[in-house]
């Protein structure tokens, strides 16, 4: 007698679903491979598909080839498709990849194709621009919001962030990596072929990309980091980069303050009305002792005279002179990265605790110049 079927095993199991893709498969710098393929062996021009995989010595039916074409078209790149007998550049790829297009025009072309028209590439750069790259997760929530599957979240994040770094959205700036505006980048560039870019020095714009001034302030939630800055790749320069994209900036984060550095309001070095105006009525000042730098302890002499929240940091290689180092100052071990970095939760706390008691009451701490004239405060 034949045995019966058993019915659950009849029954093949259900194929999961596969997500649904809304970004291309790899990243911007990979696509565009064919795309300066095509500007190296066709002159531009509109090419055989076997021709060109021909020229770089691939074979035109393999599966990297078919992605790298497919790719190519999902960015925008190129028309055709990897049976396409021809493939040709789209506008936009043309002016991505050609060596007389000008810097500003490559560029605009760049970070359109690898941000602005890809949705949710663009949905989180619009959320983040103009701030620091924020943690992975962070990112990847703000992926996730904008329809991006579940099971491709880490894969969308890494490829945006990869494409943004290589159109150049992506920069250091003041010690952090940040986001910065189209018009930011494209600013930088020169407007044709030929000339030579603008001079935009990083002493001349904020972490937004523009001089901020008294009025633009609101001194209510400004936070004013003084510190030797130095010319551009100096050590002090880099040194203050550093302390404030890395230690100043997220000490502060939890108390809603936005740090604002002298090169963010005039040309470093100068002491000047606004920079004076600073000192006097934002909310909190933090004075970094390092390297001597004479302004540094002019400018805190000046803090000193209102009795406002103020708090003391340093190199702990710098010996302070007798008249500040009687005021609680946070030493930082700066000697090496192996000293430097396992400690930088420990001094971000530390800056936020005596954030924390000097916004909570100024009064709490004395200055050399209250110990001996208690009764002056400078008046606003």
């Amino acid at each position: 007698m034949a045995k019966k079927a058993n019915t659950a095993e009849a029954i093949p199991p259900k194929r999961k679903a596969r997500a649904k893709r809304t970004f291309p498969t790899c990243s911007f710098e990979e696509a565009i491979e064919i795309a300066a393929a095509i500007q190296k062996f066709a002159a531009g021009q509109k090419v055989r598909r076997l021709t060109l995989f021909d020229q770089l010595g691939k074979a035109p039916d393999s599966g990297p080839s078919r992605s790298m074409v497919t790719n190519a078209r999902n960015y925008g790149l190129i028309k055709g498709n990897y049976s396409s007998e021809y493939l040709e550049l789209t506008p936009d790829g043309t002016a991505a990849t050609a060596e007389d297009t000008a810097p500003r025009e490559r560029a605009r072309a760049r970070v359109k194709l690898a941000i602005q028209a890809i949705q949710p590439f663009n949905g989180v750069y619009e959320r983040f621009v103009n701030n620091k790259v924020p943690s992975h997760a962070v990112v990847a929530d703000a992926m996730k919001e904008t329809g991006v599957a579940d099971s491709l979240i880490e894969e969308a994040v890494d490829t945006f962030v990869v494409n943004a770094k290589y159109v150049s959205l992506l920069q250091t700036l003041s010690g952090a990596e940040r986001f910065v505006t189209v018009d930011h980048l494209l600013d930088s560039l020169p407007a044709s072929p030929t000339a030579k870019p603008a001079p935009v020095a990083a002493t001349e714009i904020s972490e937004h990309g523009a001089l901020i001034t008294s009025a633009d302030a609101d001194f209510a939630t400004t936070c004013f980091y003084i510190t030797p800055i130095g010319s551009d790749g100096s050590e002090q320069r880099q040194h203050s980069d550093l302390f404030l994209g890395s230690i100043v900036e997220p000490a502060v984060e939890q108390f809603d303050l936005n740090v604002i550095r002298a090169d963010a309001i005039d040309k470093p070095g100068l002491i000047t009305k606004q920079v004076i105006e600073f000192l006097l009525k934002a909310r909190l000042v933090i004075a970094d002792l390092s390297y001597h730098n004479p302004n540094v302890f002019y400018e805190l002499a000046i803090r000193h005279a209102t009795r406002l929240p103020t708090v003391q940091i340093t190199r702990s290689t710098d010996r302070l002179p007798f008249d500040v180092n009687q005021n609680r100052t946070i030493h930082i071990d700066t000697d090496s990265i192996f000293t430097l970095v396992p400690k930088l939760e420990t001094y971000k706390s530390e800056i936020a605790s005596q954030v924390r008691r000097a916004l909570d009451d100024p009064d709490a701490t004395d200055n050399p110049i209250t110990l001996f004239w208690p009764s002056l405060k400078v008046s606003l």
